[in-house]
This record gives structure tokens, C-alpha cells and sequence, in this order.
């Protein structure tokens, strides 16, 4: 996904309908996604979009164009859905196909290379399953979503050394579950 322009992110925060309209196209698929690899639930994913693009309209003014646009979408997508898996004794961490989220567009792919991929993304969902909601939060970010330590540290508003910690306690968790849990089940 390519940053949107700035005259349309403009227009958007002067109160562009048509502008709004445009940005939420451009990011509303990015915002699923990562709600949906924080939250682990489709329905709970949905809402979390609704809700990130409700705060994206109200606080547009707010926006001041000193980071990235898609930082600042990032930030609220996961603030959002912390506060929603905080509130939410409704999630049960119910099982999300991996595919669900990412167009792999290829409709003649054979067989076993679909297969491969489907089972890739259910040890993916499954591993990060085991993640508390702060390690999964900066590996989505970071491994998934391909943001940068800085970008992380800016989004999730901690500073870079609490970013490095996480992920190097979630790659250490990861491992041991891999090695642990995954091969006695398969």
C-alpha cells in the first residue's frame, strides 16, 4: 500500500466527503488487517475498522502532517483494538484463516502450493496466539505489517528500546513453542 497524497489527506481533514471516501479505500483493508491480527476475530476486526475510521473523521483536524499518515492510522488502529480486546470478554480467541486478509490472487495455483500456504497461515495464527496482546501487537507490526522499529515505537507511542524488548521476548516465545508445542502436535 502506497502512502496517499497529501492534497487528498488535506481535503479529508477540511471535510471532503468525497476525499474521506478515498482514504478510507486506500486504508481500510491495511486497518482490517492489522485489527484482525491483533484481535483474532473477524466480527470484532470489522467492528474495530468501523470504529478506527469513526476516530480517523472526528480527529482529522487533529492530524498535523509532522509523521506519516499511515503511522498515525496505525496508532489508532491498535489503541482501538488494545481498548477493544480490554473490554472485550465477548472475544474468544476464535480462529482467523490467514488467507482471510491477504490477496494472494493467484485462483490457478496448484494444489499442494495452496495447501502449503493455508497451513503456513494457521501455524502463523496459532503461534501468535500464544503472544501476550503487547508482543503480538509489535510482530504484527513489525514481521506482518513491515514497519520499521522507529515506526512502531512512534505508533504504538513507547519508546524503541521497549519496541526491541518485546519483540526479542515474542521471537523467544515463538521459538520455544515452536520447539515445544508445535512438533508433539504434528
Amino acid at each position: 500500500m502506497q502512502e496517499i497524497e497529501r492534497e487528498i489527506l488535506e481535503r479529508a481533514a477540511a471535510g471532503d466527503v468525497n476525499a474521506f471516501e478515498e482514504v478510507y479505500k486506500a486504508y481500510s483493508r491495511f486497518v482490517y488487517n492489522v485489527a484482525l491480527r491483533m484481535c483474532r476475530n473477524n466480527e470484532i476486526a470489522q467492528d474495530v475498522t468501523q470504529d478506527v475510521f469513526i476516530t480517523v473523521y472526528d480527529k482529522f483536524d487533529k492530524f498535523r502532517f509532522e509523521s506519516s499518515f499511515k503511522t498515525w492510522v496505525y496508532r489508532i488502529t491498535v489503541n482501538t483494538s488494545i481498548n477493544t480486546l480490554k473490554k472485550g470478554s465477548k472475544m474468544r480467541d476464535k480462529s482467523v484463516s490467514f488467507d482471510d486478509q491477504y490477496d494472494y490472487g493467484q485462483a490457478a495455483d496448484s494444489m499442494p502450493e495452496k495447501i502449503q500456504r493455508e497451513e503456513q497461515a494457521a501455524l502463523i495464527d496459532r503461534l501468535l496466539g500464544y503472544l501476550n496482546t503487547d508482543q503480538r501487537t509489535c510482530m504484527v507490526l513489525r514481521n506482518i505489517e513491515g514497519l520499521s522499529y522507529e515506526e512502531i515505537a512512534e505508533a504504538l507511542k513507547i519508546p524503541i528500546n521497549t519496541v526491541r524488548s518485546r519483540l526479542k521476548r515474542a521471537r523467544e516465545k515463538l521459538l520455544q513453542i515452536r520447539n515445544e508445542v508445535i512438533p508433539n502436535e504434528v
